[in-house]
């Protein structure tokens, strides 16, 4: 696998407390990768190994191939869940710093940010104070100032925090736009729904451990239970299908929809091998629909907790 951070036995600790365990991750270039856990899990304290802002006791980190070296910081973006914009500063006089901040030479960085301000639709904020800004709309400073310097690695904590939906979609859309173009991106947030979106690898950290890495399409194929939701216009009306196939079958739910004349089926089979059931199914009606439930993020997110607290 050819890697933009590979991180290996990392393992921390605050006086008594375990911060991390363990914990390797890998993260391939060009791809986005969700870093998920619940809250105290110990991804901030891998965020900030990455961003040399502490170390770890034990485990070394490899960066695009060399040992993590303070010149790597130049090379990577984060943009931290507790923004840091000085609420005094003109929005484009702050932006101007930062940006210089990251090895941009004055000229350049008012050239990139001029491209940014008007791709985001706010080039008539340059000179507002951030007190003056909403929260969503100082975050958009804060994302324009985390990309600025074209990194090899960005990490978003929570990016999506403060947003509108319009917005958020904005920022996705971005996300996207820069993977297209080469960047590897390290995402860590609460927001299921937009690690169905946007990831396509995930490390799962529950206290202090990784309990569950790899790629999302390959985990919640692994998670699937063979439970199919299926759809059945009936022969007869007067049989309750669902009793029928209870015989043979866990079904988990049946219902019937007068208005349609169909009846909804959740069954779980002991296999993948859907040849019985749908045989069955035929003999009492017509399969107007048949799909496999895929868990979701969410699911295999709790599911996996859950399982582990119980051991």
């Amino acid at each position: 696998m050819n890697s933009i951070l590979v991180a290996e036995n990392i393992s921390k600790k605050f006086g008594e407390h375990t911060a991390l365990s363990n914990v390797s991750i890998n993260i391939p270039k060009n791809s986005i990768y969700g870093l998920l856990g619940p809250n105290g899990a110990g991804k901030t304290t891998l965020i900030r190994i990455i961003n040399q802002i502490t170390y770890p006791d034990k485990g070394h980190v490899l960066f695009d191939g060399e040992p993590l070296a303070p010149e790597h910081i130049a090379t990577i973006g984060y943009l931290p869940e507790e923004r840091g914009l000085y609420k005094s500063m003109k929005v484009g006089e702050q932006a101007l710093y930062l940006a210089q901040l990251k090895g941009l030479s004055k000229a350049d960085a008012k050239k990139r940010l001029e491209y940014w301000f008007e791709r985001l639709e706010i080039g008539n904020w340059w000179n507002k104070k951030i007190q003056e800004l909403s929260k969503g709309m100082a975050q958009k400073i804060q994302f324009i100032v985390t990309v600025l310097h074209q990194p090899k690695l960005l990490i978003f904590d929570e990016p999506f925090s403060g947003f509108d939906p319009i917005n958020a979609n904005r920022i996705k859309d971005e996300i996207l736009e820069l993977k297209k173009q080469g960047t590897s991106i390290i995402f860590s947030t609460h927001r299921m729904e937009s690690v169905e979106e946007l990831c396509e690898y995930i490390a799962l950290i529950h206290k202090s451990e990784k309990i569950l890495d790899g790629k999302l399409k390959d985990i919640k194929k692994a998670h699937k239970n063979n439970v199919f939701q299926i759809g059945v216009a009936p022969n007869n009306t007067a049989v309750d299908l669902g009793s029928v196939l209870q015989e043979q079958f866990v079904v988990k739910q049946a219902l019937y929809n007068r208005e349609d004349e169909n009846w909804e089926l959740s069954i779980q089979l002991p296999s993948a091998d859907t040849s019985h059931l749908l045989a069955s199914l035929t003999t009492y009606g017509n399969v107007n629909h048949f799909e496999e439930t895929i868990p979701s993020a969410n699911d295999i997110f709790i599911q996996t907790i859950n399982a582990k607290s119980n051991e």
